[in-house]
């Protein structure tokens, strides 16, 4: 049995070998246009719409992938390559390992070489929904006022030149307008990115660019186009090259950019769509009237969960998440925060059962073969505590809640800013567009103990909270002494910690 190329031609020999596309994707048409397409998008959306396929009802749901940015050269290049194919490997904490084959991409336009290719496509009516994996910086807003940022340069070109656009908001703009002059109707556009409200973001960044342009596009847009806000959620590491060889060794498939990621998958997406809806109820995706309390669960206990490891265990020396899990001292402080401090503000979500759902982290985060990297998990925390822990923190502040396990995460977020190495003197790999500011500001420590406190956009109003400060103050001073991690999440966890 020799190496095979993952690529159309190939697939019913490797079919043998691995699951497999049992539809015919020359008769899928691209229901949905995804822009980003990276390997979160490719272990959910793609799967998702990849088992909706396996039923010919539903050929209508394929997918076109859209690459904006010269980042994509080579998921482009990869993807035709392969036919858009690609193995999603599903790692097991037993260490199985499930290999299959997805086809739901059947095609991927690379519109920085080729725009107007990517319009006619966006414009076609085949397209009834175009999601978005953009990350929070495609959303091109002002961290500090949330308003639109109009000083990109590359905004100010797809203002000018309409046609030749750079941006996904040129990209959109264009393409509906060519819809509403051909009296297509609207597409629904889908925001998959892992911010809250995010449809709501869409929607405000999209309106307040075309309002610049085009005013009767605008009305048109603010009337017949939906941006229904979702939850998404599947761990997904970068792919390691392990995982190629892996392939290329069990199985004799030649992937050259296969995707990782945990067996648990969760969406849901409010029931707003513009142009019809690909029937994913039939696979657990949940429609509902309302997704907030669904991403305030999310954000507040899997993102921020991930944050209180991820930062203490950098300075601790793990590498990966599941090592902080394997760490009972580590284990024990996370689940703390989430039963005292995130809990008692969730309320009930409909057919969530918050125990079970913890409990499941819990197993997700210790998966051995999911080695997520402390340092992948840490990354641009500057953007991420001010969503996922900060609002924790103020809302046990109102109340009068638990707030200690909380600032111990941004007091060691102060320590690992300024000296940005481990308790073994390891230097710590920090991935974060503002890691210089936050060492400038960490670094007055010795001068003034809440110095890192005073990147107002960051922290709010907490230096105005003295019960915080209180708190602050002897954790940095115990951990600029020593930053025995262990040894302070051990006397956090006692309930006569500090007591005020």
């Amino acid at each position: 049995m020799g190496l095979l190329q993952l690529n159309q031609q190939n697939l019913s020999s490797i079919a043998s070998r691995l699951a497999y596309p049992k539809y015919d994707r020359k008769a899928v048409k691209a229901g949905i246009v995804h822009i980003g397409v990276g390997g979160f998008h490719r272990s959910h959306q793609a799967y998702y719409i990849h088992q909706l396929l396996e039923d010919s009802q539903n050929s209508n749901w394929g997918i076109c992938g859209i690459g904006l940015r010269e980042e994509d050269r080579t998921i482009a290049k990869v993807l035709k390559e392969q036919d858009c194919l690609y193995t999603l490997i599903t790692q097991h904490a037993d260490g199985k390992d499930i290999c299959e084959i997805i086809g739901s991409i059947v095609d991927y336009i690379f519109a920085k070489e080729t725009p107007l290719q990517a319009i006619d496509r966006l414009a076609h009516p085949d397209t009834k929904i175009v999601s978005l994996t953009i990350t929070e910086g495609g959303y091109n807003f002002n961290p500090n006022t949330g308003d639109f940022d109009f000083d990109n340069p590359d905004i100010q070109h797809d203002l000018r030149y309409p046609n030749e656009p750079k941006t996904v908001f040129g990209f959109l703009t264009t393409a509906l307008k060519k819809r509403k002059e051909k009296g297509i109707p609207a597409f629904t556009i889908l925001s998959c990115d892992n911010i809250q409200h995010n449809g709501d973001v869409a929607r405000k960044m999209l309106l307040s660019f075309v309002k610049q342009q085009d005013q009767t596009l605008f009305k048109w847009i603010k009337h017949e186009v939906s941006f229904p806000n979702s939850m998404v959620d599947r761990i997904t590491p970068v792919t390691p090259k392990s995982s190629v060889a892996l392939l290329k060794n069990k199985h004799q498939l030649i992937d050259n950019w296969p995707i990782v990621c945990e067996p648990y998958i969760q969406w849901v997406i409010e029931d707003n769509f513009s142009n019809g809806k690909p029937p994913l109820e039939k696979l657990g995706v949940q429609f509902v009237p309302d997704v907030t309390p669904y991403e305030k669960m999310k954000i507040r206990l899997l993102n921020a969960g991930h944050s209180v490891l991820g930062i203490p265990g950098a300075v601790h020396g793990h590498a990966t998440i599941n090592a902080c899990m394997e760490d009972e001292i580590f284990a024990s402080f996370m689940r703390k925060f989430m039963d005292n401090e995130v809990t008692p503000h969730l309320g009930k979500i409909e057919g969530i059962d918050l125990a079970d759902y913890k409990n499941s982290l819990e197993k997700r985060f210790a998966n051995p073969n999911i080695k997520d990297g402390v340092s992948r998990i840490c990354s641009e925390s500057s953007a991420k505590l001010p969503k996922f822990l900060i609002p924790t923190i103020q809302k046990n502040l109102d109340t009068g809640g638990s707030i200690k396990y909380g600032i111990f995460v941004l007091a060691v977020w102060s320590y690992y800013s300024y000296k940005r190495v481990d308790i073994n003197k390891n230097k710590i790999e920090i991935i974060d567009e503002r890691k210089e500011e936050l060492h400038q500001f960490a670094k007055q420590y010795e001068q003034d103990e809440f110095s890192f406190l005073r990147i107002s956009d960051i922290f709010g109003n907490l230096l105005e909270s003295e019960r915080f400060l209180n708190y602050y103050s002897k954790m940095t001073e115990t951990i600029y002494k020593k930053p025995d991690i262990h040894n302070l999440m051990t006397l956090i966890g006692q309930e006569n910690y500090f007591v005020e």
